[in-house]
């Protein structure tokens, strides 16, 4: 699912806790719990279509 972080805010990535999701790209992320409650908290939200960016390469 495609997402943001509501405006003026960040959310850490579920398993890379130094990146994280802004309000200025949308990010392609899984249908994880972890992502539906920040979606159900309002923390992030759905963008519908937008240019998606890549989740970061292997670290």
């Amino acid at each position: 699912m495609k997402v943001l972080a509501k405006p003026g805010a960040k959310c850490p990535m579920e398993h890379k806790p130094r990146a994280y999701i802004t309000d200025l790209v949308v990010v392609d992320v899984p249908d994880s719990t972890y992502y539906r409650r920040l979606l159900a908290d309002g923390s992030l939200i759905l963008a519908d279509s937008a240019p998606v960016a890549e989740q970061g390469g292997h670290d």
